[in-house]
């Protein structure tokens, strides 16, 4: 009687999928601006004068963002993503202190500052299967935001609301990159001013995140300040530096793609987003996660890279 039942709810739900078509929306995006070598380079837009931003939450992906998916398929879809770097269910080197570096922003230091929102989730797991796939409080991924938090000597810091997917995109692969920004929209609502908040949204290249990202950028660029996309694989081995996409700019604002969270942190302080005190807490964290991997690693290769360019940004 059960799986009589789901089967109703996936043929009801394909129904759904072929009656309500997206075109003109973005997945016939298309290229706003050129890559540019100086894209880095831009100063963020001012907020208009009416607005009073007070705060940047940090929007993320799951899978292949916050911890890796391994590469794991059934039935030849993707489980999550598509990254084998790492094993499946390992935590990024960096993620955590990167994020909150972005929800502290450059005036972290400052008597005046506030504490800084805890990270929103925009995830295409199906909000029908929210019991197996829900993000506990006991997770890997929820425990490394709540140490990165205390080590900062930010208390009650974390992993804050979760805007699931459902199954349709489970069935219909290409309208993940459409619920999550939605969902976005969704989020949207708890500063329907827009003068309080501001926010920087975090991905990966493996789900369709590229396209809900550009999507809120030209949406919403006075609201969106910066994309960031981790640039994942489906075949081992670390990136070629050429590997990895150009910055580019949609309504004068970024789409950063990046190897690893400390390359993210670089160009994030470019971008004037955190100060080079939050560049050096992002890379002594990713050093200490990966400290006993080996050496000869591709997961250092890229690090290395990455620790080398920040290392300039610092004169060090």
């Amino acid at each position: 009687m059960l799986l009589h039942y789901i089967y109703q709810q996936l043929c009801l739900l394909l129904l759904l999928s072929s009656l309500y078509r997206v075109d003109g929306f973005y997945f016939s995006w298309r290229q706003d601006l050129r890559p540019s070598k100086s894209s880095l380079n831009v100063t963020p837009r001012a907020a208009s004068p009416a607005r009073t931003i007070v705060c940047t939450q940090v929007i993320s992906d799951v899978d292949d963002t916050l911890k890796s998916s391994g590469g794991v398929q059934v039935a030849g879809v993707a489980l999550g993503g598509i990254d084998v770097q790492y094993d499946r269910g390992q935590v990024y080197p960096g993620v955590a202190e990167f994020m909150l570096q972005l929800s502290l922003g450059v005036n972290a230091a400052s008597p005046t500052a506030l504490s800084p929102p805890k990270v929103a989730i925009l995830t295409a797991r199906a909000e029908e299967f929210k019991g197996a796939l829900k993000l506990k409080d006991s997770s890997s991924v929820a425990q490394a935001f709540v140490k990165a938090g205390q080590a900062a000597g930010v208390d009650n810091w974390g992993l804050g609301p979760v805007l699931y997917g459902s199954v349709a995109e489970w069935i219909v692969q290409d309208r993940k990159g459409l619920r999550k920004f939605s969902n976005f929209e969704r989020l949207l609502e708890q500063d329907p001013t827009g003068s309080i908040m501001q926010y920087v949204y975090v991905g990966d290249t493996g789900e369709l995140d590229q396209e809900a990202g550009e999507t809120m950028l030209r949406e919403y660029p006075e609201l969106v300040m910066a994309v960031f996309l981790h640039y994942v694989k489906d075949q081992p081995g670390a990136a070629a530096a050429t590997e990895v996409p150009a910055p580019k700019l949609i309504n004068g604002r970024p789409i950063i793609f990046f190897r690893t969270y400390v390359g993210a942190a670089v160009a994030a302080v470019q971008l004037g987003l955190i100060s080079l005190d939050g560049l050096e807490s992002v890379m002594e964290a990713a050093v200490s996660k990966l400290a006993g991997v080996n050496q000869t690693s591709d997961k250092w290769i890229d690090l290395n890279r990455d620790l080398e360019r920040a290392a300039r940004l610092l004169g060090t």
